[in-house]
């Protein structure tokens, strides 16, 4: 069954971010992406999963502009985006931490975002 162009488009973005993950340039969970967010050499970008809580999400985007980082909320699971990343359990958020890769998850973003407006 051939994948449709929204479908492909997400896909990767998956694949890009397990980029990421092997790289060893994502930060994972709420609470690491928040004191990430802290430090000196902050992340690039966060992205979160689409079915966070209301209070999750407030309290990641709160985060997100105090510290002036871009902050996209994707349109994939919590279980979608641990999968895609090696993970067993359920993952709200990761942040990019690497400005090169970053740059390969915007263009992958960028596609989706294309596709999805079509």
């Amino acid at each position: 069954m051939p994948m449709n162009k929204a479908d492909a488009a997400r896909q990767k973005l998956l694949s890009g971010l397990g980029l990421c993950a092997k790289a060893r340039a994502l930060t994972f969970g709420t609470p690491m992406v928040c004191e990430s967010l802290r430090e000196k050499n902050k992340p690039h970008l966060v992205l979160e999963a689409s079915d966070t809580s209301a209070a999750t999400h407030k309290k990641i985007s709160d985060k997100c502009n105090f510290y002036q980082v871009q902050h996209v909320r994707l349109p994939v699971t919590g279980e979608e985006l641990a999968a895609a990343l090696g993970k067993t359990s359920t993952l709200a958020a990761v942040a990019v931490r690497d400005e090169n890769l970053c740059r390969v998850v915007k263009t992958a973003l960028d596609a989706l975002n294309e596709t999805t407006e079509q």
